[in-house]
């Protein structure tokens, strides 16, 4: 039942991804469609520091942050109390996951996702021992510890070491990419961030261990990606590969949630099919959907 084709997008419990849990500062649960289940994310920004902007996201940056500081402490005992709880059928009850009590008893990842870009911190690698920590303590040797990021801090000394962590204990980087051109990348992005600093990191990343790239399409000013916008994508992907890294994936979704800007729609699921036949097509690369 737990089976990916078993969640529905249009679950309470899918549809929520709100990054607070009862009195937890720093840990959350969610059931993501991409992680096939119950994802423990760990919110490295509280503060809602970060390098982009995105038209997309649904973080309300007007309102302050909780904290300014990870008190790796407190992140490690809720996270401890969050799989816990998980394991022993407390999340089950609660009614946010009413629908699916089923999915919220085995932890299948531990996610870097917060209200901000995790890699701007400057104890990363810190963050990710105090995880592999309850991970290891807690009995969850085949749980995967995921890095959901923007790349845009993929290059720094830390975070190199942070992921060379993460490399040994069944981590997984998810790097976002939701452009193939530097102007379309600004306008969705809205990051001082140079383009081709993104590119730069993700090659490095991907030369080093095999990563996800994962794409927000949407509808801006009700216009879908340009044609030759997609075709560019395509063409950054392609130079990835042909350049030595690794990509075991495309994740392809779209907005599910209430953005900031009205002008960032959802595009329909044959929309978002047609641009992942095109990927296909174009890069020879396994491409997932998530409308």
């Amino acid at each position: 039942m737990g089976e990916i084709k078993s969640i529905q997008s249009s679950w309470a419990a899918v549809q929520d991804h709100t990054r607070h849990f009862s009195d937890f500062t720093f840990v959350y649960p969610v059931i993501s469609r991409r992680s096939k289940g119950l994802s423990i994310g760990v919110n490295l920004n509280p503060d809602k520091a970060c390098n982009f902007d995105c038209i997309y996201c649904e973080v309300d940056r007007r309102i302050p942050g909780a904290v300014a500081e990870v008190d790796l402490r407190q992140m490690k005992d809720e996270l401890t109390a969050m799989v816990r709880f998980a394991k022993d059928g407390g999340l089950a009850k609660e009614p946010k996951f009413d629908e699916v009590p089923w999915l919220t008893r085995e932890v299948k990842d531990i996610a870097f996702s917060g209200d901000g870009e995790p890699t701007m911190i400057h104890n990363f690698a810190e963050c990710v021992e105090t995880v592999v920590e309850v991970q290891q303590s807690e009995g969850l040797d085949e749980t995967k510890i995921v890095l959901i990021t923007d790349a845009a801090g993929l290059d720094k000394v830390d975070v190199k070491r942070g992921l060379k962590l993460m490399d040994t204990h069944h981590g997984e980087i998810w790097g976002k990419l939701d452009a193939g051109t530097e102007d379309y990348y600004r306008e969705v992005n809205r990051s001082n961030v140079k383009f081709d600093r993104i590119l730069s990191n993700l090659l490095e990343t991907a030369r080093a261990r095999p990563i996800i790239i994962q794409s927000l399409f949407l509808k801006v000013h009700r216009q879908a990606m340009p044609a030759a916008e997609l075709e560019a994508y395509c063409g950054r992907l392609n130079d990835l590969t042909e350049s030595g890294g690794q990509i075991s994936e495309v994740h392809l979704y779209t907005v599910a949630r209430p953005t900031p800007e009205a002008f960032a729609m959802k595009l329909e699921l044959a929309e978002l099919e047609n641009m992942a036949a095109a990927v296909r097509e174009q890069t020879g690369l396994t491409v997932a959907v998530f409308p």
